[in-house]
């Protein structure tokens, strides 16, 4: 998959002011929520992903906020980097006044945007939002196709490999043609990978909504985020149910209450800005913007 080189900018005030559809239904929800509402919005039409950009952008709007009770974060994205993700917790706590953001998921937050829920002190979701599970997942291009494979299901093969062919007592060559495909190093990278998810998303719960549990309990109690053994797929929904039955401060709203309603339009104009005007991702508040622009395809000269 080729990866979209983005232009980030700030959206100048003049710009940010043509927005005008938008700026109304922050200060409806600001006033509902009784917090300050914060945008991070990444495309799923464009082939992009949660990177460190995207915490620089975050924090370029959150220094322009002020935040002495908190805020909301509202998140809809495909997900990406863990660091990324890690970055952006660390960013939302210290710019928070109480050291705390509340999330807010209008549609869909998955694999490391999930991991940026887990570090908030409250998720807010309605009945048909979806959170995923937070494990890795490597893309491979094979003869103009591309595919995902989870790291998990990558290692948990390679091992189960492993072991059938030390308890052969036979014919080993089937095995050693089959392992020959892996490369050890690899696998050793992926352990790490999935290591690394794992300690982000713990750690960030232990600090958090699960703070007074130990590690090992969180890590139990989180197991179906963890690995796509319970959901059986990197990409099924986790809904708020769910993650509640985890330990998760989750509150659910009706999909006709006000709040949500002021919610969804937003999230639909958004998701309109960012998948029709060349715009791969945008993290805004009420009176600042930036933006990830994708660059216009230049025709023949």
């Amino acid at each position: 998959m080729a990866k979209a080189k983005l232009v980030i900018e700030q959206v100048s005030e003049e710009q940010y002011q043509g927005q005008a559809t938008r700026r109304p239904l922050y200060r409806r929800l600001e006033k509902l929520l009784g917090l300050p509402v914060i945008s991070f919005f990444t495309s799923f039409v464009y082939p992009v992903m949660l990177e460190d950009n995207d915490a620089d952008m975050l924090e370029g709007v959150l220094q322009k906020c002020g935040l002495p009770k908190g805020f909301a974060l509202l998140v809809s994205s495909p997900g990406g980097s863990a660091l990324a993700a890690e970055r952006v917790i660390n960013i939302c706590h210290s710019y928070s006044g109480t050291g705390h953001y509340t999330v807010v998921v209008p549609a869909k937050a998955k694999s490391a945007a999930t991991m940026i829920c887990l570090g908030a002190s409250k998720i807010i979701m309605g009945k048909t939002s979806e959170l995923g599970t937070v494990d890795p997942q490597m893309v491979v291009e094979e003869n103009g196709k591309v595919r995902w494979f989870s790291l998990h299901t990558l290692v948990k093969s390679y091992e189960a490999l492993f072991a059938k062919a030390v308890k052969e007592k036979g014919n080993l060559e089937p095995y050693i043609q089959q392992l020959a495909k892996y490369d050890s190093r690899e696998i050793a990278e992926f352990r790490s990978a999935l290591s690394l998810s794992k300690d982000i998303a713990v750690k960030s719960l232990k600090s958090g909504m699960l703070k007074g549990l130990s590690e090992k309990d969180i890590e139990k109690k989180i197991q179906i985020f963890l690995t796509p053994e319970r959901a059986k797929v990197h990409g099924r929904p986790i809904y708020g149910k769910e993650a509640k039955e985890c330990g998760l401060d989750v509150e659910t709203r009706n999909v006709k209450d006000e709040m949500w309603s002021l919610v969804y339009e937003l999230y639909v104009r958004l998701n309109n800005y960012v998948s029709r005007n060349n715009v791969a991702k945008c993290i805004e508040s009420v009176d600042s913007s930036f933006r990830a622009m994708v660059p216009k395809a230049e025709g023949p000269e």
